[in-house]
């Protein structure tokens, strides 16, 4: 969802789909065309590994649709590469407050059984998990302790996850979600390559490349 957008979603944009696809010519993947490469490398993790960080905010509905995918591609990846997400805050409300969702969620180790069901909460039974007490009480209803996941919500760590977050956003130039940043040196997108399934098409060319030292 493009930060310009997210302001008009209705319930209906919450069931669209992925976004829609563009005509591309035949050939490879094209910079400028499916994919930018950054002007300045930003940072890695692990510069061993080739890394590829998800951006992406709980409210997207494009998002929402893209995460089975994506799970489905993390799933088939070497060991030499290195997997992130990263939730981006457009705006304070209500981004910050979805950052520091997920941080916690990873800080606590519940990304496999909580990560999905955020999103399954917020566009399918249309909670939008916008306050502190209505985050507390779905983590509580999935049988986490409410008290201590509020606690990391607040927590230092998660607080400069979330500086973090916002620095590399920056550096990648993120004006919209789903995207992909590879490597700290391309990013690509659904409304970039034409689809999110093309996106990840793309994402494993680049990844190619930089095997082959581009």
């Amino acid at each position: 969802m493009n930060r310009r957008d997210f302001t008009t979603l209705s319930v209906a944009a919450t069931f669209a789909g992925l976004l829609p696809a563009t005509t591309h010519a035949q050939g490879g993947p094209a910079e400028g065309r499916d994919y930018v490469k950054l002007s300045q490398r930003q940072p890695t993790q692990d510069p061993k590994k080739i890394e590829v960080v998800e951006f992406f905010w709980y409210g997207c509905p494009h998002c929402h649709v893209f995460e089975p995918m994506l799970e489905a591609w993390v799933k088939k990846l070497p060991p030499d590469l290195n997997f992130r997400r990263l939730p981006v805050a457009f705006r304070e409300v209500p981004f910050v407050l979805h950052q520091k969702l997920y941080f916690a969620i990873e800080v606590l180790g519940l990304v496999d059984s909580l990560h999905r069901k955020v999103f399954n909460a917020m566009h399918v039974e249309r909670l939008p998990l916008n306050t502190i007490e209505s985050i507390g009480d779905f983590v509580a209803r999935n049988g986490v302790d409410k008290a201590k996941f509020l606690d990391v919500m607040n927590s230092f760590s998660v607080q400069t996850k979330a500086r973090q977050a916002a620095a590399l956003s920056a550096g990648y130039k993120i004006d919209g979600t789903p995207a992909l940043g590879i490597n700290g040196s391309y990013y690509t997108s659904g409304s970039l390559a034409g689809s999110n399934d093309r996106a990840l098409a793309v994402t494993d060319y680049l990844i190619a490349q930089i095997r082959k030292g581009g």
